[in-house]
């Protein structure tokens, strides 16, 4: 059994876990090149049918289907899942399979199984289970990804391994003539010992996610005023907050009449006198509780009665946010014609408690750095982020796939198929590249200079 953990610090090593599953599965759905040295390889892996209208509590089943249309046989296969948050294993891992991880077991987010066999040239298998997955009560928008391969994929740094102890799992050849397709990108080494292709495939929950903005005062010193602005997730899902076809979360803050906006954060830019689109917690998955900050200084210039500053969410769909009310926070700033006002109120979401000008609860990163507004200009700092979507290892349960299209199925919910699941976007993968550091980079480069 998976043991739990109260750390306020998991939800930023789940999210820095999964960022490693990506740019693992990301260097493999690389196409060949001659920039990057690969040529066309001989295992294919068969495409994913990404699932929707999954139900919380439910499971989703990961089927395995490939050939190896290459001229030489191989005696040993690897097939490596990762998936993302809102997907966990709660059933027992065949023996020839491992949870891994680079943390702690309730974050491992990747399971590895090896399959000591040959595989001949020109045949077509299936693994004889599918990985088990079940849909966590944060589960939304959320990915599993598959790499087959003839060499253990897992970078270095990912060691820490939780053997199954199930009975042991075996490809089943099927006739040659099952179709299986052409492959994402299947590729080889240049001296062609090493060999992989990868797929995924998106699961999307029936769930909601509440966003919501606050703002507030916190200090007030003769004609400067400082205000904090906060953008929160609520969940109970966790949002894709961005990837390569998804554009960030955005809001806007509007300083209130009469003043002047001399500093706000560097996430921050100008559209118009006193009015500003700032970027949130720029992690690929805004984990529930996850909470940013943003710091911004007034001037005030002139007393105008009932003056408000306000904050909101960009207008953009967002169908899991049914609570539209707190997408919205005002300040009132001067209650009457006296510059100096009140503190104010806040009719949004609540700030969260972080700090001025940061983030975060149950994401982490650095923030708070700010630059110059509508008056004065101050110095800039950086606020970054690195991270993304973690989860626990697979098990499997099931039978072998024989078909061409490496259908996933799920039980306990109403599902619908959304066709075949899209492999990595280059420009995703290589976010996440960078985010996981050299140790995913080298991956495959570092496997095809042995070779």
């Amino acid at each position: 059994m998976l043991g739990t953990v109260a750390d306020h610090s998991r939800p930023l090593r789940r999210a820095a876990a999964a960022v490693g599953a990506v740019a693992l599965i990301a260097m493999a759905a690389a196409p060949a090149s001659a920039d990057n040295g690969r040529v066309p390889g001989g295992l294919v892996l068969a495409p994913l049918t990404s699932v929707a209208g999954v139900k919380t509590g439910s499971v989703v089943e990961v089927p395995a289907l490939f050939a190896n249309k290459g001229d030489k046989a191989h005696e040993k296969i690897f097939l490596t899942y990762q998936f993302s948050p809102g997907l966990a294993s709660r059933e027992i891992l065949p023996s020839n399979c491992t949870l891994r991880s680079n943390d702690i077991e309730s974050n491992a987010n990747i399971v590895l199984c090896q399959f000591d066999q040959t595989v001949k040239a020109g045949g077509v298998y299936a693994a004889e289970k599918s990985l088990v997955l079940k849909v966590l009560d944060q589960a939304l928008n959320d990915r599993v990804s598959v790499m087959l391969s003839n060499y253990d994929p897992v970078p270095e740094g990912w060691e820490k391994a939780w053997p199954g102890t199930g009975p042991a799992m075996q490809l089943t050849e099927l006739p040659s003539n099952t179709p299986v397709g052409d492959g994402d990108h299947p590729s080889q080494s240049p001296s062609g010992e090493a060999e992989w292709d990868s797929t995924s495939m998106e699961v999307d929950a029936v769930n909601t996610a509440d966003l919501q903005m606050a703002l507030r005062e916190t200090s007030r010193a003769g004609k400067t005023l400082t205000l904090e602005a906060t953008f929160s997730n609520a969940g109970p899902g966790e949002v894709k907050h961005y990837d390569s076809e998804t554009s960030l979360t955005k809001f806007q803050f509007k300083a209130p009449a009469g003043t002047t906006v001399t500093k706000i954060d560097n996430r921050c830019d100008k559209i118009t006198t006193g009015s500003y689109n700032c970027v949130p917690y720029t992690h690929p998955n805004l984990v529930v509780g996850a909470t940013d900050s943003f710091a911004v200084t007034l001037r005030v210039d002139k007393a105008v009665a009932g003056a408000k500053a306000s904050v909101s969410l960009e207008n953009k769909p967002r169908p899991y946010d049914k609570n539209k009310k707190n997408d919205t926070a005002t300040l009132l700033i001067n209650k009457g014609g006296d510059s100096t006002g009140g503190t104010g109120t806040t009719n949004g979401g609540t700030s969260g408690g972080s700090s001025t000008g940061g983030h975060s609860t149950g994401g982490g990163s650095t923030g708070g750095s700010s630059t110059g507004g509508d008056g004065s200009t101050s110095s800039t700092g950086g606020s970054a982020a690195t991270g993304g979507s973690g989860s626990t290892g697979g098990a499997a349960t099931g039978g072998s796939a024989t078909t061409g299209s490496s259908g996933a199925s799920a039980t306990g919910g109403n599902l619908a198929s959304t066709g075949s699941g899209a492999t990595l976007p280059l420009a995703g993968a290589a976010a996440a590249t960078l985010a996981v550091g050299a140790g995913a980079v080298l991956l495959v480069r570092r496997r095809a200079a042995r070779s």
